[in-house]
């Protein structure tokens, strides 16, 4: 006796190999359809595997008298048949006991016979725990399948949303239910998201605080912003510094804000004239410093702004670099790689106001593993910032609302 399987995407492609491969007189003895395991029944298909038998001992009469045609989907025993396939359009599904008599005789002898019943039980027994295993699983499969598209709608990277599902999965019950799913990964995100950063100042010394990064991402109306919640509603002693003489307008606005607020603003030229400068406000519990908002692409403009910050010891500062959240994915890697190579920052997202998709929070703190701090949605000082929580953030991956 021949047995083989044969798999393919649907049970009517299987069945149709085992026909061309074993011939008309082949026996379907089982059909089991295959699911990926794991995370990666996310994206694979399934298959469907069929196994068939073929009794080599088959002998024709004569060529032009040929044996009654028998039913392929049919495995004949002393007893009723057993119907292991019964099709239904392109789909098949399997039945128990089939009643009546069998419509052709039995032309395999009986230890064939037995041999084929006895591994078509078998393998019948096994399809059913799987398929109860699977049926166990479905729902899970479908939740993390859910989760999975809407961590994707808000444009957290592929290989993000892998990982933090891939986290998850396997710890799983079969039958955890959607609510503990929902509150497996909420959980993992606000994990994955936290610890955030804030503004911490030493009572002995004056703290700088730098931040960093590319045009128009709004900086200096953050410092602003943060220079007011410091002295409004922590009556601390601030103090402004900005580096960025290459816009008169960043200038003239801190000026401005500088005045609203009275405290003091020193504009620098050069590294070299921060030291002048931290004399006449070392009396300030904290200084927000304003650097050029330049690319950065150059050896030279990164050695400018390096040598910018090791003017200040690393004990007594602290760097923001400044993101916009309207800008593209791919510029942001791009950006954040250039600034790695001078510092180590935390990360303050702006213009949250002005996008739907919050994924690159999550996407820029996973791949750059700097802490998350500020966040700003508007234009208004000093109301329009706060820092960023990460429960928030967890509920709008998966879905929720603010």
């Amino acid at each position: 006796m021949i047995i083989r399987k044969f798999t393919a995407g649907t049970e009517a492609e299987a069945i149709l190999l085992a026909k061309e491969d074993l011939g008309k007189d082949a026996i379907v003895m089982n059909i089991k359809k295959n699911t990926p395991k794991g995370i990666y029944r996310l994206w694979r298909r399934p298959t469907v595997e069929v196994t068939a038998a073929l009794d080599e001992n088959i002998v024709y009469q004569d060529k032009k008298e040929e044996l009654p045609k028998r039913n392929p989907n049919i495995i004949y025993e002393d007893k009723a048949p057993s119907v292991i396939y019964e099709p239904s359009g392109a789909q098949g599904t399997v039945s128990g006991e089939a009643k009546g008599s069998a419509a052709i005789e039995q032309k395999l002898d009986q230890l064939q016979d037995m041999l084929v019943s006895q591994m078509a039980e078998r393998a019948g027994k096994q399809t059913a725990e799987e398929e109860k295993q699977e049926e166990e699983s479905d729902s899970n499969i479908a939740c993390m399948q859910l989760i999975y598209n809407q961590m994707i709608a808000n444009e957290v990277d592929e290989q993000y949303a892998n990982q933090v599902i891939g986290e998850i999965a396997h710890k799983l019950k079969k039958d955890a239910g959607v609510s503990n799913i929902l509150m497996s990964m909420y959980q993992k995100l606000v994990l994955k998201l936290g610890p955030v950063r804030m503004i911490e100042l030493d009572e002995h010394r004056t703290k700088y605080i730098f931040f960093i990064g590319p045009t128009g991402v709004g900086k200096t109306t953050t410092i602003a912003k943060i220079a007011s919640m410091l002295k409004m509603n922590e009556k601390k002693k601030v103090a402004l510094m900005t580096a960025d003489t290459y816009r008169i307008a960043a200038v003239e606005q801190l000026t401005t804000y500088a005045n609203i607020l009275d405290i003091p603003l020193r504009v620098i030229y050069s590294a070299e004239e921060v030291a002048e400068a931290r004399e006449k406000i070392k009396d300030c519990d904290v200084v927000l410093v304003d650097t050029a908002g330049r690319s950065h692409k150059s050896r030279e403009q990164r050695d400018d702004l390096a040598q910018l910050l090791d003017t200040i010891p690393k004990d007594e500062r602290e760097v923001y670099l400044v993101l916009s959240a309207t800008t593209k994915y791919r510029d942001l890697l791009r950006i954040t790689d250039i600034y790695s190579q001078v510092t180590d920052y935390s990360l303050v997202f702006t213009k949250l106001d002005e996008t739907g998709s919050i994924g690159n929070i999550l996407n820029l703190h996973m791949k750059t593993g700097a802490p998350l701090s500020y966040a700003t949605f508007g234009q208004n000082v000093p109301d329009d910032i706060s820092v960023i929580d990460p429960q928030s953030v967890a509920k709008q991956l998966l879905g929720g609302s603010e």
